[in-house]
């Protein structure tokens, strides 16, 4: 890839399951200090976190890191990017990638290989990965996101159902279900600042609400997510007090 891009991280305080949750200690560092450290591993020309809180914005540049502030009232980390695009007036056709602030073991290599798909497709107004399943249960599990593509590698829907269904295989009787062939959806993103700027302010559609996708209104407007088999998985992001502490037992294994 010989375009540059940057990563954009978007970490707000509140949380409805874990309060502060950017903040949290990690064997000994914050979980948006982890995120940063690990996605720091990628070769972008510039990494920055966008936040809705002070003590936030400090944490990060007590470690060295770039800080920008943005609105509390963001309905997503989509909107809290494209908004820290535009302050940092970020070229129309700069290549963004959200890498969510609640993941501290996200591979660089997996940064680098998302922004590169998104240069390679010109077709593509986003770009995203996918890896196997880790277990015939995720097929069933709503909090496991599904996608599936089509031949040229571009994203036909994205579910929390059980997709693509097992008909031959009596519906979701998980021993007969070939869950191998399923492909679970890693959330991280890669877009041109200026499409950014679009899908942020366009409305919320039907399928993103009712599956709660954002990236479903990419495909409700018309446009193509080029998807690719991650060359590296992350680790397990943080979204409860039970996911905070495995993560400190695996960090502090280190």
């Amino acid at each position: 890839m010989n375009e540059t891009y940057t990563v954009i991280i978007p970490a707000r305080f509140s949380s409805e399951r874990l309060p502060g949750k950017p903040l949290r200690d990690i064997a000994g560092k914050t979980l948006i200090q982890r995120t940063f450290e690990s996605a720091g591993r990628c070769r972008a020309d510039n990494i920055v976190v966008a936040t809705d809180d002070e003590g936030i914005a400090q944490t990060v540049r007590r470690f060295g890191g770039q800080t920008c502030m943005t609105s509390t009232s963001h309905q997503s980390g989509t909107d809290r990017v494209a908004e820290a695009a535009r302050i940092l007036e970020l070229d129309p056709a700069e290549i963004i990638v959200n890498v969510q602030g609640d993941e501290p073991d996200m591979p660089g290599e997996l940064v680098d290989q998302v922004a590169g798909l998104l240069s390679a497709d010109p077709a593509a107004s986003v770009a995203t990965a996918c890896c196997a399943l880790d277990n015939p249960q995720q097929y069933v599990d709503p909090s496991v996101v599904k996608v599936v593509s089509d031949a040229q590698g571009h994203a036909i829907y994205f579910s929390r159902a059980a997709i693509p269904h097992a008909r031959e295989a009596g519906g979701h009787t998980l021993d007969r279900v070939p869950w191998q062939n399923v492909r679970r959806h890693i959330g991280i993103y890669a877009y041109r600042c200026e499409y950014l700027q679009v899908l942020a302010q366009a409305p919320a559609c039907k399928l993103e609400t009712t599956e709660g996708l954002e990236q479903l209104r990419v495909l409700w407007m018309g446009d193509k997510i080029a998807v690719a088999e991650a060359c590296r998985s992350p680790g397990p992001g943080i979204d409860t007090v039970v996911d905070l502490e495995r993560a400190i037992r695996d960090f502090s294994g280190q």
